[in-house]
């Protein structure tokens, strides 16, 4: 009797030595969590976290103009803008598709200029690169210190691009960024790279805020389209279409798919249509052709395409200093899917159709 009473008193002192074991070590563990919780072994933070002691997972970054997920972090610079042409004879471009955000502007004589703006994106080449107009700094001032690449422009157009505070980095200032394409007619065959012109504007490291909020779904008022027609003109007529395998609104001009380089057609997530007021400025092409002012204070119609389907709305601006704001016709906010958006400036003038 005395033996086994003996080694039931070993037993007993080895469950307490063992139970006084595990309370040292979950201690220990929850004592080094609370110091270093993302040093802390995965082991640890699944073992708390079953039984509710973790803190939840910090959120995955999103990428501001996208409000898609970037998992290794938001890189640590300004939005960049390239100024991209889109005469006929400027087709097909290049780098379009990887921008984050496109905006599409009437020019003179009926064309339209894109500004492509990148900061999550990225392309080894974009252009044709052409002159940069009134509206471009009047837009980008809302994403804060933009790079922009662009071959130039009249001396109004420069002066209000430093007055909106963009880093300017066109052909001649940052003329190692830019290469001529032999096999292109000049004056379509000015290229460069995103990497070269955020280099030649190394200082420029101010993550812009996001333009839209983001959301997987839209759970609001809604037409179901096949299509969008934004006729600028013969040499500009567009049409955007929803492509249920892509998954994205599809561009063309006319009945002619809209193709770049490398033989993709440009797409997009949301096409956000803004009506502007656009009218003649005093500065003139080497045609004659006045350049368009475009509007962008005040308030208007605007349409939102998402998901093959399209939600009327309405834009305001008050002043060059604020960010244009999207709401529903009812005043709800506009939430954009998560991926690459063009926006449409249309001049109030042009009829813009949808069909089913």
């Amino acid at each position: 009797m005395a033996r086994t009473h003996a080694r039931s008193s070993v037993t007993r002192r080895g469950k307490v030595l063992a139970a006084a074991t595990v309370a040292l070590m979950v201690g220990g563990a929850l004592g080094y969590y609370a110091l270093f919780p993302q040093q802390a072994p995965a082991f640890v933070r699944h073992t708390l976290g079953a039984v509710g002691l973790a803190e939840p997972e910090p959120p995955v970054p999103t990428c501001p103009l996208t409000g898609t997920p970037m998992p290794g972090g938001v890189p640590e610079r300004s939005a960049l803008a390239i100024k991209v042409e889109n005469a006929p004879e400027a087709r097909p471009q290049a780098g379009l598709n990887d921008a984050d955000l496109v905006v599409e502007e009437p020019v003179e004589g009926g064309y339209t200029r894109f500004i492509a703006v990148y900061q999550c994106g990225g392309a080894d080449r974009v252009g044709p690169v052409r002159s940069g107009r009134t509206t471009d700094p009047n837009f980008l001032r809302q994403l804060g210190r933009v790079v922009f690449g662009y071959a130039g422009g009249v001396s109004s157009v420069q002066r209000d691009v430093a007055r909106a505070g963009l880093l300017d980095e066109n052909y001649i200032v940052a003329a190692n960024a830019y290469t001529r394409d032999p096999s292109r007619p000049a004056p379509h065959n000015l290229y460069t790279t995103t990497a070269a012109v955020w280099k030649a504007g190394r200082s420029a490291k101010d993550v812009p805020a996001p333009l839209f909020t983001y959301a997987a779904t839209w759970d609001g008022k809604s037409k179901k389209v096949a299509s969008a027609h934004i006729p600028y003109s013969s040499v500009s007529d567009v049409y955007w279409t929803w492509g249920k395998r892509a998954q994205a609104w599809m561009r063309s001009h006319g009945d002619v798919p809209h193709t770049l380089e490398d033989g993709s057609q440009v797409s997009a997530t949301n096409v956000v249509i803004q009506i502007v007021d656009v009218t003649d400025s005093q500065i003139l092409d080497a045609a004659g052709n006045p350049s368009p002012e475009v509007t962008q204070t005040g308030s208007g119609k605007a349409y939102l395409l998402r998901g093959g389907r399209m939600i009327p709305a309405r834009w305001s601006r008050p002043t060059l200093d604020d960010v244009t704001s999207y709401t529903t016709r009812d005043g709800k906010d506009l939430t954009l899917a998560p991926g690459r958006t063009w926006i449409e400036l249309v001049p109030s003038t042009v009829d813009v159709a949808f069909s089913r």
